[in-house]
Protein backbone atom coordinates (compact mmCIF):
# COMPACT_ATOMS: atom_id res chain seq x y z
CA UNK A 1 0.00 0.00 0.00
CA UNK A 2 2.52 2.55 -1.13
CA UNK A 3 0.06 5.05 -2.47
CA UNK A 4 -3.62 5.71 -2.89
CA UNK A 5 -5.10 5.77 -6.36
CA UNK A 6 -8.53 6.31 -7.82
CA UNK A 7 -7.85 3.17 -9.87
CA UNK A 8 -7.94 0.87 -6.83
CA UNK A 9 -11.22 -1.06 -7.00
CA UNK A 10 -13.35 -1.08 -3.88
CA UNK A 11 -13.11 -4.88 -3.71
CA UNK A 12 -9.32 -4.71 -3.46
CA UNK A 13 -9.51 -2.06 -0.74
CA UNK A 14 -12.13 -4.20 1.04
CA UNK A 15 -9.76 -7.18 0.97
CA UNK A 16 -6.92 -5.05 2.36
CA UNK A 17 -9.13 -3.76 5.17
CA UNK A 18 -10.28 -7.29 5.96
CA UNK A 19 -6.72 -8.58 6.13
CA UNK A 20 -5.70 -5.81 8.53
CA UNK A 21 -8.76 -6.18 10.73
CA UNK A 22 -8.42 -9.97 10.85
CA UNK A 23 -5.17 -9.51 12.78
CA UNK A 24 -6.84 -7.75 15.70
CA UNK A 25 -6.66 -9.71 18.89
CA UNK A 26 -10.34 -10.24 19.59
CA UNK A 27 -10.01 -10.65 23.35
CA UNK A 28 -7.98 -7.48 23.73
CA UNK A 29 -10.31 -5.39 21.54
CA UNK A 30 -13.77 -6.58 22.60
CA UNK A 31 -14.92 -2.99 23.00
CA UNK A 32 -14.33 -2.15 19.34
CA UNK A 33 -15.11 -5.66 18.14
CA UNK A 34 -18.57 -4.63 17.02
CA UNK A 35 -17.06 -2.11 14.58
CA UNK A 36 -13.94 -3.93 13.39
CA UNK A 37 -14.72 -7.63 13.69
CA UNK A 38 -13.93 -9.86 10.75
CA UNK A 39 -15.93 -12.91 9.82
CA UNK A 40 -13.11 -14.95 8.34
CA UNK A 41 -15.26 -18.01 7.70
CA UNK A 42 -17.17 -16.24 4.93
CA UNK A 43 -14.24 -14.14 3.75
CA UNK A 44 -16.10 -10.89 4.22
CA UNK A 45 -15.36 -8.00 6.51
CA UNK A 46 -18.22 -6.55 8.54
CA UNK A 47 -19.59 -3.99 9.15
CA UNK A 48 -17.07 -1.25 8.27
CA UNK A 49 -16.20 -2.34 4.75
CA UNK A 50 -19.83 -3.21 4.05
CA UNK A 51 -20.85 0.28 5.19
CA UNK A 52 -18.25 1.83 2.88
CA UNK A 53 -19.43 -0.32 -0.01
CA UNK A 54 -23.05 0.67 0.68
CA UNK A 55 -22.12 4.34 1.08
CA UNK A 56 -20.71 4.41 -2.45
CA UNK A 57 -24.12 3.46 -3.87
CA UNK A 58 -25.85 6.63 -2.62
CA UNK A 59 -26.43 9.64 -4.85
CA UNK A 60 -23.46 11.41 -3.22
CA UNK A 61 -21.20 8.40 -2.73
CA UNK A 62 -18.00 10.17 -1.69
CA UNK A 63 -19.71 12.25 1.00
CA UNK A 64 -21.45 9.21 2.46
CA UNK A 65 -18.22 7.20 2.32
CA UNK A 66 -16.41 10.03 4.12
CA UNK A 67 -19.06 10.12 6.85
CA UNK A 68 -18.79 6.36 7.23
CA UNK A 69 -15.02 6.24 7.60
CA UNK A 70 -15.02 9.16 10.03
CA UNK A 71 -17.81 7.61 12.09
CA UNK A 72 -15.80 4.36 12.34
CA UNK A 73 -12.38 5.92 12.95
CA UNK A 74 -10.31 3.70 15.29
CA UNK A 75 -9.27 6.53 17.60
CA UNK A 76 -9.21 4.40 20.76
CA UNK A 77 -7.38 1.50 19.12
CA UNK A 78 -3.77 0.84 20.08
CA UNK A 79 -3.18 -1.35 17.04
CA UNK A 80 -1.15 0.67 14.54
CA UNK A 81 -2.09 -1.62 11.65
CA UNK A 82 -5.76 -0.81 12.19
CA UNK A 83 -5.00 2.90 12.24
CA UNK A 84 -2.88 2.63 9.09
CA UNK A 85 -5.63 0.73 7.28
CA UNK A 86 -8.17 3.35 8.29
CA UNK A 87 -5.82 6.11 7.10
CA UNK A 88 -5.50 4.45 3.71
CA UNK A 89 -9.27 4.26 3.35
CA UNK A 90 -9.74 7.89 4.42
CA UNK A 91 -7.01 9.02 2.02
CA UNK A 92 -8.63 7.09 -0.80
CA UNK A 93 -11.95 8.81 -0.11
CA UNK A 94 -10.39 12.29 0.27
CA UNK A 95 -8.27 12.02 -2.86
CA UNK A 96 -11.12 10.63 -4.94
CA UNK A 97 -13.28 13.69 -4.36
CA UNK A 98 -13.28 16.50 -6.87
CA UNK A 99 -12.29 19.97 -5.68
CA UNK A 100 -15.84 21.18 -6.24
CA UNK A 101 -17.18 18.55 -3.81
CA UNK A 102 -14.89 19.40 -0.89
CA UNK A 103 -16.88 22.34 0.47
CA UNK A 104 -20.15 20.42 0.26
CA UNK A 105 -18.61 17.45 2.05
CA UNK A 106 -17.13 19.60 4.83
CA UNK A 107 -20.45 21.39 5.35
CA UNK A 108 -22.18 18.02 5.76
CA UNK A 109 -20.00 17.07 8.78
CA UNK A 110 -20.53 17.92 12.44
CA UNK A 111 -17.85 19.35 14.73
CA UNK A 112 -16.58 16.00 16.02
CA UNK A 113 -16.23 14.60 12.51
CA UNK A 114 -14.46 17.77 11.38
CA UNK A 115 -11.93 17.28 14.18
CA UNK A 116 -11.36 13.66 13.14
CA UNK A 117 -11.06 14.74 9.51
CA UNK A 118 -8.45 17.34 10.46
CA UNK A 119 -6.49 14.61 12.29
CA UNK A 120 -6.49 12.53 9.12
CA UNK A 121 -5.44 15.55 7.05
CA UNK A 122 -2.42 16.12 9.29
CA UNK A 123 -1.63 12.40 9.26
CA UNK A 124 -1.83 12.48 5.45
CA UNK A 125 0.74 15.28 5.43
CA UNK A 126 3.10 12.97 7.36
CA UNK A 127 3.16 10.43 4.52
CA UNK A 128 2.55 12.31 1.27
CA UNK A 129 1.96 10.53 -1.99
CA UNK A 130 2.09 11.98 -5.48
CA UNK A 131 -0.47 14.78 -5.78
CA UNK A 132 -1.86 14.35 -2.27
CA UNK A 133 -0.36 17.45 -0.65
CA UNK A 134 -2.25 19.93 -2.82
CA UNK A 135 -5.51 18.06 -2.31
CA UNK A 136 -4.93 17.87 1.45
CA UNK A 137 -4.20 21.61 1.56
CA UNK A 138 -7.55 22.23 -0.14
CA UNK A 139 -9.26 20.04 2.46
CA UNK A 140 -7.40 21.83 5.27
CA UNK A 141 -8.53 25.22 3.95
CA UNK A 142 -12.21 24.18 3.79
CA UNK A 143 -12.20 22.52 7.21
CA UNK A 144 -10.50 25.57 8.73
CA UNK A 145 -13.09 27.85 7.12
CA UNK A 146 -15.96 25.89 8.67
CA UNK A 147 -14.51 24.75 12.01
CA UNK A 148 -12.13 27.63 12.70
CA UNK A 149 -8.88 27.73 14.61
CA UNK A 150 -10.48 25.80 17.47
CA UNK A 151 -10.47 22.67 15.35
CA UNK A 152 -6.72 22.94 14.79
CA UNK A 153 -6.08 23.57 18.49
CA UNK A 154 -8.24 20.58 19.50
CA UNK A 155 -6.43 18.30 17.05
CA UNK A 156 -2.94 19.42 18.07
CA UNK A 157 -3.66 19.10 21.81
CA UNK A 158 -5.60 15.82 21.66
CA UNK A 159 -3.60 12.81 22.85
CA UNK A 160 -5.67 10.36 20.81
CA UNK A 161 -4.17 9.93 17.35
CA UNK A 162 -5.58 8.41 14.21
Amino acid sequence: MSGISDDVPLGVMNAVICSYFSKIERKKYNIVRKQFDVDTSEGSCSPLSNEIRNARTFTQPNIEALKTVLRNAPISSRNQMVKDAALNVVMQVLLSMKSSQIEEAVNALDRDHLDILMKYIYRGFETPSEGSSGQLLAWHEKVHAVAGVGCIVRVLTDKKRV
